[in-house]
C-alpha cells in the first residue's frame, strides 16, 4: 500500500485547515496542498500531482459534482466527497458514486464535539485506502440495461451471503440490477452511512427486478428479497429454519465492524445450509475468517477479483486467509452467483 498525497478541496477556510490536520495526523498520509474551488483544484492538480483528492460537494461557481465529473472524464483518480447527509446529500451521493467517486464522507455538522472527533479520525484511513483503489480499473454501473432476462433461473435451494464496504455501492448497483426477479434468497452487509444505506436502498428497490429491502429482525429469507444490513448498531445472523430467518443482535464489533460479515457467514456456517458466500469490494479484514468457515462447512465460497474491486484490502484478506475457493470479476458476478443456485 503507497501513501497518500491527498489535495484538500473546500470553499471554507476553516474546513480546509481541519481536514488537512485531521489527515496530516494519518499514518501514510501526506496534504499536499488545499483549494478553494475547483478552477484552483484543477490547478493543483497538474502542478503537485495528488493522487487521491477530497472534495466538497458544495462550492460556488463549478460544484463539487461538476468537478467530479470533469476529473473522472479527463483525468480518472481516486476522490473522496464530502457532503451532509441530508436527504438531498443522500441522493448526491449516490450520484457521486456512480460519476465514479471512491467514498463519500459525510461532514459532522451537527455533531457534539466526542461524535465530531469520532467520525473525522475515520478520514485518515478512507483517504489511504482511496489513494490505493482501482479506480481506472474497476467496473462500473453507469448507464446500463440489466441482463437479468438473459438466463432463465430456477431456485435450486441455495442462499447467498454478501458482503461489501468502500465501493460496494457501485458494486452492488451493478449486481442488482442484474439480479432475476425472483432471485435467490440473499443478504448484504454493506458497510456505508445508514442515511446513505436507506436511500440507495429505496433506489435498488425501484431499479431492481427483484425486492430489495432493509434487514428486518425476524425476516423470512425467500426467493425474490435481497435483505440489506446496514446499522451500525446491529450485527445481522441468520437463524436456522424453514425458511431461513434474519436476527439482528447487539453485540460488540467483530474485526472493527458492525454489522460484521464474519459474523453473518459465521451463522450461515453455522445453521448448515447449502449457501454460496462472496466477499466484495472493501477496507479491512472484516468477512475473511468467516467466509473460511462457510467454505469449511461445505458452501460456495468467492471473492471478487481485486483487481475489478475499487478496495481490494478485503477480497484480499479473504483471499489470503483460504477462505475464497476461486475469485470473480464483477462483470460476472451475477452470472456466477446465478449459475451456483440454479437447478442444472
Amino acid at each position: 500500500m503507497h501513501e497518500a498525497r491527498v489535495l484538500v478541496v473546500d470553499d471554507s477556510a476553516a474546513m480546509r485547515a481541519l481536514f488537512s490536520d485531521v489527515l496530516e495526523g494519518a499514518k501514510n498520509v501526506q496534504v499536499v496542498g488545499t483549494a478553494a474551488n475547483a478552477a484552483e483544484a484543477r490547478d493543483k492538480i497538474a502542478e503537485l500531482q495528488p493522487n487521491v483528492v477530497t472534495l466538497d460537494v458544495e462550492m460556488p461557481g463549478m460544484s463539487g459534482i461538476e468537478f467530479l465529473e470533469e476529473i473522472m472524464t479527463n483525468r480518472p483518480m481516486p476522490v473522496v466527497m464530502l457532503s451532509s447527509l441530508t436527504q438531498s446529500g443522500t441522493e448526491t451521493s449516490l450520484k457521486a458514486y456512480e460519476l465514479g467517486a471512491v467514498e463519500c464522507f459525510p461532514k459532522p455538522l451537527k455533531a457534539t464535539p466526542e461524535q465530531f472527533t469520532k467520525t473525522v479520525g475515520k478520514l485518515g484511513k478512507i483517504v489511504l485506502s482511496a489513494a490505493n483503489a482501482n479506480v481506472r480499473e474497476r467496473g462500473t454501473a453507469r448507464n446500463r440495461e440489466s441482463r437479468a432476462a438473459e438466463t432463465t433461473f430456477n431456485w435450486n435451494g441455495h442462499y447467498v451471503a454478501l458482503s461489501a464496504s468502500m465501493g460496494g455501492i457501485d458494486a452492488l448497483t451493478k449486481l442488482l440490477i442484474d439480479y432475476p426477479a425472483r432471485c435467490p434468497p440473499t443478504v448484504i452487509v454493506l458497510q456505508t452511512e445508514p442515511a446513505l444505506a436507506e436511500t440507495f436502498i429505496a433506489r435498488m428497490d425501484q431499479a431492481a427486478q427483484c425486492s430489495v429491502k432493509a434487514a428486518r429482525d425476524g425476516a423470512s429469507l425467500t426467493p425474490g428479497t435481497v435483505h440489506i444490513a446496514a446499522d451500525p448498531d446491529h450485527h445481522v445472523v441468520l437463524e436456522a429454519g424453514q425458511p431461513p430467518k434474519l436476527r439482528l443482535v447487539v453485540r460488540d464489533p467483530v474485526d472493527g465492524a458492525r454489522p460484521s460479515a464474519t459474523l453473518l457467514y459465521a451463522s450461515v456456517a453455522r445453521a448448515e445450509i447449502p449457501a454460496v458466500g462472496a466477499v466484495l469490494t472493501g477496507s479491512g479484514i472484516d468477512g475473511a475468517k468467516g467466509l473460511k468457515l462457510m467454505r469449511d462447512a461445505g458452501c460456495d465460497t468467492l471473492a471478487q477479483d481485486p483487481a475489478t474491486a475499487t478496495v481490494s484490502e478485503a477480497p484480499r484478506a479473504a483471499i489470503e486467509a483460504g477462505a475464497a475457493q476461486c475469485e470473480v470479476g464483477l462483470d460476472d458476478l451475477c452470472a456466477t452467483l446465478i449459475k451456483l443456485c440454479n437447478v442444472s
